[in-house]
């Protein structure tokens, strides 16, 4: 009797002291990952205030020992909130993402029919009206040259953060508009 007694009462305890310490150990190394972002991908992971600022004064210490204790208050306050999102915005900044792999695959191949024919600005064009036609003609000229000339591929790169930044959408694009004076 005493026997079935004492696993009633492991059953109720819920989860393992050694499953708690890996879940604390999971949010503290995703507290990590937060912590070494850049400023301008660390202002779109959706995190609250409190969370922001630990992160803030993580990157602000140099101390080994001040920087332990930050990424353990870290670790705490992320127990608070949900990770989900977190991950996801994370995951979109590796290019882990199903979307974001998709994302560049369509970017690679349009960069790649850009090469292959300049009619393919036509496309861009109806595409992403405030496209700079102009520039991507240059930067298509610019990586056949490279090509040709077997030197390293500034232009083919630079090509692709431009449809990058076509693509990832209207305030990038309306705020070079303005900067340039070539509103459409």
């Amino acid at each position: 009797m005493a026997k079935h007694k004492y696993h009633e009462d492991e059953e109720d305890t819920g989860p393992s002291k050694s499953a708690l310490k890996r879940e604390s150990t999971a949010l503290q190394d995703l507290g990590r990952e937060l912590a070494e972002l850049g400023k301008e991908r660390l202002a779109r992971v959706p995190i609250d205030d409190d969370l922001r600022d630990a992160v803030k004064d993580y990157q602000r210490f140099t101390a080994h020992e001040a920087r332990r204790r930050q990424l353990q208050y870290i670790g705490k306050l992320m127990r608070n909130v949900d990770p989900a999102p977190i991950r996801a915005a994370l995951d979109a900044f590796k290019g882990v993402s199903a979307t974001e792999t998709a994302k560049m695959h369509r970017l690679e191949n349009l960069r790649l029919r850009l090469l292959e024919d300049e009619k393919t600005l036509h496309t861009i064009a109806e595409t992403y009206p405030g496209a700079d036609l102009q520039q991507l003609r240059v930067l298509r000229r610019n990586a056949l040259k490279e090509k040709e000339q077997n030197r390293p591929p500034r232009a083919f790169r630079e090509l692709f953060r431009v449809l990058r930044e076509l693509e990832d959408g209207g305030v990038d694009d309306e705020a070079d508009n303005i900067e340039s004076g070539d509103e459409e």
